[in-house]
């Protein structure tokens, strides 16, 4: 219950926040724009380079799951390698759009956000340290993938040797098993991702060290920060479904009508609120840090006295001005 008010709280707070300074949030949503048009473009069938990619990477995991005896005749792993699929391809298309638009963007909100000094560190600063800290990430997700892979290779194979798959039954409970597993190991090293870029702006020091901060920050609080990331998800998921139905499915249809001006008028409208999201994501992390800071000062009192407790008390007062 306790954890559920938390979470309330930052999102309440991170709403506050982006409406109180909604004019330069609008600045920052815009820098983001190009990004969320990009990703939507490259989820949705808009793009030949996307399809191509797309289905390379689709055949490929499919060879790769039947030669290590995963069964991808099921419909589940069907949908599993088909969605793992349509991530590798958006991760390899938008990497430009990731090192620039977006980062530019958690810069400035992290820079208008900083309330370590009286007078926040400069654009350079913030950039730098987080753009090691997102090449340190994604370096983490692959190898999170990889360690995944190479537990399902070992588990399935192990199970193939003892004879297990007896039944078509106990064959999809073990793949759901494993998917499950996999999608928790996945959700936790986005959050330690995103909570490493927002630690490396705060403190302007970026690396694998901002990521090993993280892991620490989060570790008593692992179901407020996924429960945050559940709803900024589901949101974006939302807007994706919405763009696919309003403006993909349609456009395929009038490629060549007179109303395809509005179709695209109507996607940029759709990618903006994508960009509200992200922008609004971006906040929310950054209140969560705000949040695990206040927490640990009153763990740890004597820690980095002088600079905490000037921070905490800097935090407090802004929590009791949103109260």
């Amino acid at each position: 219950m306790e954890r559920t008010t938390t979470t309330i709280k930052i999102i309440r707070k991170s709403i506050h926040t982006f409406l109180k300074h909604y004019n330069y949030f609008t600045i920052t949503t815009l820098l983001a724009l190009p990004f969320s048009a990009s990703i939507l473009i490259s989820s949705s069938s808009l793009s030949p380079d996307s399809i191509s990619l797309h289905n390379t990477f689709h055949f490929r995991l499919l060879s790769l799951f039947d030669s290590i005896g995963i069964p991808t005749s099921y419909e589940y792993f069907s949908i599993f390698t088909l969605k793992l699929s349509q991530t590798l391809t958006s991760s390899i298309l938008l990497l430009p759009f990731t090192l620039s638009f977006l980062l530019i963007t958690k810069t400035y909100i992290i820079q208008h956000l900083h309330t370590h000094n009286k007078k926040p560190p400069t654009f350079t600063g913030i950039f730098n340290s987080i753009l090691q800290t997102q090449l340190w990430n994604s370096f983490l997700i692959i190898s999170a993938n990889s360690t995944s892979f190479c537990v399902l290779f070992v588990a399935f194979n192990c199970l193939e040797t003892l004879k297990v798959f007896t039944s078509s039954t106990l064959i999809i409970l073990l793949s759901i098993i494993g998917g499950i597993t996999y999608s928790i190991v996945i959700a936790n090293s986005m959050i330690i991702c995103n909570m490493a870029l927002v630690l490396s702006g705060m403190e302007t020091k970026g690396g694998f060290i901002s990521i090993l901060k993280a892991c620490v920050m989060i570790k008593r609080r692992t179901t407020t920060a996924l429960s945050l990331a559940l709803y900024i998800h589901i949101t974006l998921a939302g807007i994706e479904a919405l763009f696919q139905f309003r403006v993909a499915s349609v456009y395929a249809n009038l490629r060549t009508s007179n109303s395809s001006p509005l179709v695209m008028l109507e996607g940029l409208v759709i990618a903006y609120l994508y960009s509200i999201i992200i922008t609004l994501d971006t906040i929310t992390n950054c209140m969560f840090y705000k949040s695990c800071i206040l927490e640990d000062s009153k763990y740890f009192p004597n820690q980095e006295e002088g600079k905490i407790h000037g921070y905490c008390l800097k935090v407090k007062g802004e929590e009791d001005e949103l109260q």
